[in-house]
């Protein structure tokens, strides 16, 4: 579970980071979980796409990936949502 500070922190990290997956009509499948699961243990933090196509909102997909990749919801903007999961490699430092 973040903290407020933690959360901030990574709120403003990935300010500079541009999605790298978006998620359409056929929403979220298995392929997409792994896919995202796999980026998150390279990059920790990651910025999602969902887009207008789709019949899902950007919350709700942000929180069922979350739950079924076992990583933490740090925000959603618009059709956008950034997720964190901590990798064996602990390339992100975030404050305690």
């Amino acid at each position: 579970m973040l903290t407020g500070k933690q959360r901030s922190y990574l709120k403003a990290l990935a300010n500079g980071i541009d999605p790298i997956m978006q998620i359409g009509k056929s929403g979220v499948t298995e392929t997409v979980l792994k896919q995202i699961d796999d980026a998150l243990e390279a990059r920790e933090l990651i910025k999602i796409n969902v887009l207008n196509n789709s019949l899902l909102g950007s919350k709700e997909t942000a929180t069922e990936i979350s739950e079924a990749v076992r990583a933490e919801y740090v925000q959603s903007i618009g059709n956008k949502f950034v997720l964190y999961r901590e990798s064996k490699e602990k390339l992100i430092n975030i404050p305690k």
